[in-house]
């Protein structure tokens, strides 16, 4: 049961169930609320004619017996007088309630005129029928009540309209008519049995069709979900999950997969290919100085020295290059110390040793927030990259433009051809023969500059220089100081 509610197909096809049955429910019982005040409303204004049609013939002082009263049993009529006393009722009436008299048969006087009060023998109340010159006063209000009653046999439920009427010979008469609930009763329970029957195969067809919209629409997730079973069981990041041709979010998901595995195929790719060129590269002076320790050992007076030394420094510097940039794969952070990028251009400047390149600084006090070390790496690589490639000068430029911090440094050598200028940022690159093991290292020191530029939250570019030397620029964040 856990496993089948689960899945997504389960909690929409039951999500959607759940709602509609809600939904339905809620419908269901607003139209019986609706139908049942209707027809309700129907009984009320069939017992209210009923009631007002007697009460006229009451007024017009028609005697109780001669009265026409409804004689079908869906419209039950009682006459009370202002003493409770039942005068007058429909013929075949056995039973009733709700009307507040039970009586079903009108009592001995009833029916009768009244006693000649004034002695001359004549009756007030009979013989005048509806030619009477007395005139009752008929109630504008209606007063309802619900009740039953049993007419010729056939018992029902009713709702009884009860209307007043004033006259002078009689006093206060009440009339109470009956307006059958029969079709409000047979209505409703129509309705409702229509509902049980049809809200339960409603909600099966809803939720089938549920079931079978979600199977189809999952159906790409479960062929991604497939295609990442076998990719992670082969890690062959070469292949790609099948991207379904529209346009909703599973689409978007298998896209965003398959960029996602070229990211990793990519990231895989660069790592391999950094690994073996670390392994060629540490290989070479790693060999060389094994040689010339051997050769050291078995005789000493062949030992070169400084190229022992020099092969010992360049596998140093090798092996702090790779860690830097284990690190920086590794995503280290930078750190907040702030730097005056004009005054650490001057000390990494008065450190080097002075050769036939001119190094011309125009140095703008500005500051950005890092790694001494790290940045420190970037200005000493920019620095050997142009005084590699100069003929005769170099020059270092510190400005600020805006919230960036901005480092120039070119020289006034061959440049690099537009084509090649976003290489040269890859590991292990080395353009051409001015680029070699002997004269540029191991092709990683603009790689570290840019990735240390990227950690920083800056950028580094190359272009060409005014002087037709290639000119790199880093642009850095500048942190807004309390002066400004």
């Amino acid at each position: 049961m856990r496993r089948l509610f689960g899945s997504v197909r389960a909690r929409a096809t039951l999500g959607a169930s759940l709602v509609v049955a809600l939904a339905l429910v809620a419908a269901g019982a607003a139209v019986l609320l609706a139908l049942r005040a209707n027809l309700t409303d129907q009984a009320d204004s069939r017992a209210d004619a009923a009631a007002r049609k007697v009460a006229l013939q009451l007024a017009a002082d028609r005697p109780y017996a001669d009265l026409d009263l409804p004689d079908d049993e869906d419209t039950p009529v009682q006459v009370v007088d202002e003493r409770g006393r039942l005068v007058a009722a429909s013929d075949d009436l056995e039973r009733i309630s709700g009307t507040g008299v039970d009586a079903v048969t009108p009592g001995s006087a009833a029916g009768k005129p009244p006693a000649d009060d004034d002695g001359d023998g004549e009756d007030k109340g009979e013989g005048k029928g509806d030619e009477g010159s007395e005139t009752g006063d008929i109630s504008d209000d209606t007063d309802y009540s619900n009740g039953s009653a049993t007419v010729d046999g056939e018992s029902a439920d009713y709702r009884f309209a009860a209307v007043e009427v004033g006259t002078e010979s009689r006093g206060d008469l009440t009339v109470y008519a009956g307006g059958s609930l029969a079709d409000e009763q047979s209505a409703v329970s129509t309705a409702l049995t229509s509902m049980l029957i049809g809200f339960p195969l409603l909600l099966v067809v809803v939720g089938g069709v549920t079931w079978l919209v979600t199977r189809r629409a999952l159906r790409p997730v479960g062929a991604i979900t497939e295609e990442m079973a076998v990719i992670t069981a082969s890690e062959d990041l070469a292949r790609r999950v099948p991207e379904p041709h529209t346009h909703d979010e599973i689409a978007r998901l298998a896209r965003t997969t398959n960029e996602t595995l070229t990211a990793l195929q990519t990231s895989v790719e660069r790592q391999r290919r950094f690994v073996a060129d670390a392994s060629h590269e540490l290989r070479s002076p790693i060999a060389s100085l094994r040689t010339q320790l051997e050769v050291g050992a078995a005789h000493p007076e062949l030992l070169d020295v400084d190229g022992a030394v020099e092969d010992t420094v360049r596998l140093q510097e090798l092996a702090a290059d790779l860690l830097l940039l284990a690190r920086l794969d590794a995503g280290e952070r930078p750190g907040d110390k702030r730097v005056d990028l004009a005054a650490f251009v001057r000390e990494e400047l008065s450190q080097r040793t002075r050769d036939r390149i001119e190094v011309r600084a125009d140095l703008k006090s500005v500051e950005v927030a890092g790694s001494r070390s790290q940045l420190a790496r970037v200005l000493g690589n920019l620095l050997n990259n142009a005084q590699r490639h100069a003929r005769s000068r170099v020059s270092v430029a510190a400005r600020r433009e805006g919230a960036w911090a901005v480092l120039e440094v070119s020289d006034d050598g061959s440049g690099v051809p537009e084509g090649e200028r976003e290489r040269i940022f890859e590991r292990f690159v080395r353009l051409d023969d001015a680029r070699s093991r002997d004269e540029g290292g191991a092709g990683l020191g603009l790689a570290i500059a840019r990735d240390v530029a990227a950690r920083h939250g800056g950028t580094l570019v190359v272009r060409e220089a005014p002087s037709g030397g290639a000119l790199f620029e880093l642009r850095l964040p500048s942190p807004q100081s309390s002066a400004d």
